[in-house]
């Protein structure tokens, strides 16, 4: 009986120790392939707020030349009245 318990021990702690040091390599494994992930999708937020911001720079400057041609136009308006 003690033969058969020493045994089963001993498969029990070499299985442990085999799972114990998978879970290590397959944890850096894991925390490289997240970390990775974490750069690329911090990279796409980048371009993503990069664009946004370049978006409403572009419909600032729409609204400023709205502003401007409708002055223009204004000015024009006055002079072909003043003209007549």
């Amino acid at each position: 009986m003690n033969e058969t318990l020493l045994v089963a021990l001993v498969t029990g702690g070499v299985s442990l120790a085999v799972c114990l040091l998978n879970n290590y390599f397959q944890q850096g494994k894991t925390r490289a392939l997240l970390e990775y992930k974490l750069d690329e999708l911090t990279d796409r937020v980048n371009k993503h707020n990069n664009l946004v911001e370049r978006t409403y720079r572009l419909e600032e400057e729409v609204h400023i030349h709205g502003e401007k041609i409708k002055v223009a136009n204004h000015r024009i308006d006055d002079l072909e009245r003043s003209t007549e």
